[in-house]
């Protein structure tokens, strides 16, 4: 799956363990300070990627405050390509600073 910051955030709120759409849109903007909001619509349609490419599973649907709900869960692949994402941001954000260290003009 090619990441995108929404959905690098969305898949790291399924790291403690399985949230229904809500919790996901919820947890994506305490994870991110607010930054990422995903619509209901890129959600979905994330989920459903993630789960095509075995990144994540749907549980089955149950009811909660009136509401068919279904929990997803990151499978051990969609864990260990959020871990190689993670690395990947890491080393892009550690050679921007070098470089933005090594260009500093002093002001």
């Amino acid at each position: 799956m090619e990441f995108r910051m929404p959905s690098y955030i969305a898949l790291a709120t399924l790291i403690d363990g399985p949230l229904h759409g809500y919790a996901i849109v919820q947890r994506a903007a305490e994870l991110s300070n607010g930054e990422v909001r995903p619509s209901t619509g890129t959600l979905y349609a994330l989920l459903e990627r993630a789960i095509a490419e075995g990144l994540v599973v749907a549980g089955d649907p149950y009811r909660e405050g009136g509401r068919e709900r279904r929990d997803y869960s990151l499978t051990p692949e969609g864990r260990r390509e959020l871990e190689a994402e993670t690395r990947r941001l890491e080393r892009a954000a550690r050679t921007v600073s070098r470089r933005l260290r090594a260009t500093a003009v002093a002001q």
